[in-house]
This record gives structure tokens, C-alpha cells and sequence, in this order.
């Protein structure tokens, strides 16, 4: 059983920057890929990016803007944020599961998410 929780959400200008980390619960967070989603209000929830060992992956509309990365020493995944859009607005949730991929089935745990908002 793993649990996640995510933090470091907030309120941000348009090219501003945000950090999230989520916390994982349990001894074996380092055998899991990890990757954090996203849900607008009325849209679906995407893949935003992913983290098996020493391979990352993005959804395309981040890369060179966002970064994802892991501390197993501290079972924490992050994600760096960069030059954001108003378009990143979104509750941003980190997921757990065997390997990366951008469907939600995929995941076994889920965090409950934490809000981004970025302002023009």
C-alpha cells in the first residue's frame, strides 16, 4: 500500500514558478514509476509527465517548462514548474504505478491533489 500526497500548489503570475512534491508513504516508492496528471475544470484529467529510474517523459506541451524528478531517500517526486501559463491551471495530482504511461488505469495509488492556479 502506498500513500501519496501532494503539496507546493499555490497561486502564481503568468511566468512565474512552482515546485510540487508528493510524499509517498511506504518502503517500496522506489520500485514504482511515478507521474503527475493534471484536471482543468471541465476537462479531462492528462499525463503531464513521468519518472521511471533515470527516464523522464512529458506530455508535449511542457517540455523545456516543467521538470519532474525523484529523491527515493526521501520517497518524494517533484515537479518543477516554469514559465507558467495560464493554460497550467489545474488541480495536479501525482500517481503510482508499474510503469509510465498517460492513461489513468494504469496507476494503482493516487494523491488527492493540489491546486495551480496561474493568473494573466
Amino acid at each position: 500500500q502506498v500513500q501519496l500526497v501532494e503539496s507546493g500548489g499555490g497561486l502564481v503570475q503568468a511566468g512565474g514558478s512552482l515546485k510540487l512534491s508528493c510524499a509517498a508513504s511506504g518502503r517500496t516508492f522506489s520500485s514504482y514509476a511515478m507521474s503527475w496528471f493534471r484536471q482543468a475544470p471541465g476537462k479531462e484529467r492528462e499525463f503531464v509527465a513521468g519518472i521511471s529510474g533515470s527516464s523522464t517523459y512529458y506530455t508535449d506541451s511542457v517540455p523545456g517548462r516543467f521538470t519532474i524528478s525523484r529523491d527515493n531517500a526521501k520517497n518524494t517526486v517533484y515537479l518543477q514548474m516554469n514559465s507558467l501559463k495560464p493554460e497550467d491551471t489545474a488541480v495536479y495530482y501525482c500517481a503510482a504505478g508499474i510503469r509510465v504511461g498517460v492513461k489513468i488505469p494504469e496507476y494503482v495509488y493516487w494523491g488527492q491533489g493540489t491546486q495551480v492556479t496561474v493568473s494573466t
